[in-house]
């Protein structure tokens, strides 16, 4: 099992995706010796008003210019992709499909099952984004990475130190499965228990976890981090960044409604306000 594809969402409209998350994500591709497609969109706007209003105000030139505001986006960040992809001598390919905001959601998820990982950077004001996030996590069927859109550290992303957040559930199980070929890579592996926690036997799993892993060639650091009146979300942010971590490796929870998601406290607040490059399984 390897991470031979990897998948980046980019946003087109109304504000484009930064360039600093476009490097971030071939800078991951180029580590894994992965190829790396990027999807955006061209959006289109419905067209609305009636006689009057477009006399008055030229609603159609408004739209227009709004959907060529898309595409101009999205040609710029494509720019920027196959020029760093081609510097790095990364495989890439840029993808652009017409449809609404409300379709993009359902897109990036269908897409996702067709690729080893998927990645969406998340701004502080992209509740789409958080949202395509989600669908993707929990209708994928494969691992996500969110990740910040602005990058809180200067250098590339490395994966020399990955941390997974390990408390025995089956989210977290997956995860660790899903991230077998990033923790392979890793020069150093840090699994970190946030305590107290649910009712388990926290030693027993260190142990049992230690030696699966060492039969995939994993070496790993076990640790446990109090909470100490902290949230767990709180508490795993604290501990990657005293740790200098590359990336966090943990289950997703929650469940989905048709559209709506129902996501676990921790989930909810790394998805909406990832602090580092976070793969979530489910």
């Amino acid at each position: 099992m390897a991470f031979n594809d990897v998948m980046l969402q980019l946003s087109s409209y109304p504000e484009p995706t930064p360039v600093a998350a476009v490097e971030q994500a071939v800078d991951f591709a180029g580590a894994l010796g992965a190829s790396i497609s990027a999807l955006t969109f061209k959006i289109e706007i419905p067209n609305v008003g009636n006689v009057l209003a477009n006399k008055l105000l030229d609603i159609p030139g408004m739209i227009a210019a709004e959907r060529q505001k898309s595409v101009a986006n999205a040609r710029d960040l494509f720019g920027a992709f196959e020029s760093m992809a081609t510097k790095r001598g990364i495989v890439h390919q840029p993808i652009m499909v017409s449809c609404t905001t409300l379709q993009i959601p359902g897109i990036v998820t269908a897409r996702a099952r067709m690729h080893d990982v998927t990645m969406i950077p998340i701004g502080e004001q992209a509740e789409q984004q958080q949202y395509v996030a989600e669908c993707v996590i929990f209708g994928s069927g494969r691992p996500t990475i969110v990740f910040p859109e602005a990058p809180k550290r200067s250098n590339s992303l490395s994966l020399d130190i990955v941390g997974v957040a390990w408390d025995f559930s089956r989210p977290a199980a997956r995860a660790v499965a899903d991230a077998l070929p990033i923790l392979q890579r890793a020069k150093t592996v840090r699994v970190v228990t946030i305590t107290p926690i649910k009712t388990m036997d926290t030693k027993s799993s260190g142990a049992e976890l230690t030696k699966h892993l060492a039969g995939h060639g994993i070496e790993i650091v076990l640790e446990e981090e109090e909470a100490a009146g902290r949230t767990i979300e709180q508490a795993l942010e604290d501990y990657a960044t005293a740790r200098s971590l590359d990336l966090l490796v943990m289950g997703a929870y929650g469940h989905s409604r048709i559209r709506d998601f129902i996501l676990g406290g921790a989930t909810k607040t790394i998805v909406a306000n990832p602090p580092l490059p976070v793969l979530l399984s489910h």
